[in-house]
């Protein structure tokens, strides 16, 4: 290709060499060298730590799985926006339909969110919602507590508020938009004056109160050990009166059974139940999974998440429902105890042949039979790495000692 003639060299006569000073030279090399010999050091099979802690598991859905069915029972609220911009919003009960049977009545979270039709969700705790670091939580469940529809006397519920009466939707509305300003901040009124009454007194009545429990759960999700052991325990939360205990077929074809604290085989569980995964020896590394289901109602507070933050769902009422919870276990072979002996032995080797000090290892009975016969099993790898060094020590002696020349020169 040609080359521009602005950017074309000069007709000046180019220098006689074009290597840099051999000092420049000579301080090149030694690193160079001294990289080669860390590469060595870091490639010996005794230098290289066994990190794998085996295969990342994702944690399950615990609880109920559920469809949204609409807007059901609600009246209006105006929404005033910092901008000074005012919007009428319905305000108001969802329904819900629950994966293998079961209603849920539910309030939106979010002022912002227009919870669509069909959309999917499933059950999750504060801290998986947007309602994680948020204050007020606990006063909005105090709120879903002490109103419509856990409190269906409506009479009293507007003597409460200081209303006149109150009709369903208006019930609904007022608890929507007490709702709204402890989860969001906003300025919201409900259009009904005996729905702004009454989301003005649960507003000021509200109190703080826990997270509620999953509706099924397992604690802990993930367990791990080593085989020929009992892993675990899970134990089971729920407030169903017994779930089913599912071991998924993988499990059950590699010998895995769960098992509850004597060994005994479980298929049904309670609450506060603790199962087991007994892994047989010889069984090679994996995983299994345990799932339980039952029924039950699924507690008021709970959340409901779709792929949209902003149009989460937050349990107000529940049928009996279906619910379900899995577990995980991993388990790897036991460490080979000559392997673990190699790498300790190479690795402090190479510690020592860098100068710094090493620390005591404890003597194995097989080391100290070793040692009386002369030989040791970590031999092999440091005869390995004791060839290595030798050759690399020669590279960089050359590399070295060329340096005297280049300064001569």
């Amino acid at each position: 290709m040609a080359v521009p003639a602005s950017s074309a060299p000069d007709s000046t006569p180019a220098p006689a060499s074009l290597e840099p000073p051999a000092a420049v030279r000579g301080s090149a090399r030694r690193p160079l060298a001294v990289a080669l010999l860390a590469a060595a050091l870091a490639a010996a099979p005794g230098a290289r730590a066994a990190a794998d802690t085996g295969p990342v598991v994702s944690r399950s859905p615990e609880g109920a799985s559920a469809v949204l069915d609409g807007l059901k029972t609600y009246g209006q609220a105006v929404l005033h926006s910092g901008d000074g911009s005012v919007r009428h919003i319905p305000a108001g009960l969802y329904e819900m339909r629950v994966d293998g049977g079961g209603m849920l009545q539910t309030y939106g979270v979010g002022v912002a969110g227009n919870a669509q039709p069909q959309a999917r969700y499933t059950e999750s705790g504060w801290g998986g919602s947007p309602l994680a670091g948020n204050r007020e939580a606990g006063r909005i469940r105090w709120v879903l507590e002490h109103s419509y529809p856990q409190l269906n006397d409506l009479a009293g519920l507007a003597k409460a508020a200081g209303a006149v009466s109150l009709t369903a939707e208006s019930a609904a509305a007022g608890t929507q938009v007490a709702i709204w300003r402890l989860s969001d901040g906003v300025r919201v009124e409900a259009a009904d004056p005996a729905a702004e009454k009454l989301a003005d007194y649960l507003q000021r009545a509200a109190r703080q109160l826990p997270e509620p429990p999953a509706s099924l759960g397992l604690d802990p999700g993930d367990v791990s050990g080593a085989v020929g052991t009992r892993l675990g325990p899970v134990t089971v939360r729920t407030g169903a009166r017994s779930v089913s205990v599912i071991p998924d077929a993988a499990a059950v074809a590699m010998g895995v059974r769960v098992v509850d604290a004597e060994g005994r085989p479980l298929d049904t569980a309670v609450n506060g139940s603790r199962l087991y995964f007994e892994v047989p020896e010889g069984t090679p590394d994996g995983t299994a999974s345990v799932t339980v289901q039952g029924a039950t109602k699924v507690p008021v507070g709970r959340v409901f998440t779709s792929g949209l933050p902003a149009q989460a769902q937050i349990v107000a009422g529940s049928s009996e429902s279906a619910a379900a919870a899995t577990a995980r276990a991993v388990w790897p072979q036991p460490p080979v105890t000559q392997a673990g002996t190699d790498a300790g032995t190479t690795a402090g080797s190479a510690v020592e042949a860098l100068g710094a000090p090493s620390a005591a290892v404890p003597t194995s009975p097989e080391e100290e039979r070793l040692a009386t016969s002369g030989s040791s099993a970590a031999t092999p790898v440091i005869a390995s790495l004791a060839v290595g060094l030798v050759v690399l020590g020669g590279l960089v002696v050359l590399l070295l000692r060329k340096r005297p020349l280049d300064e001569e020169d």
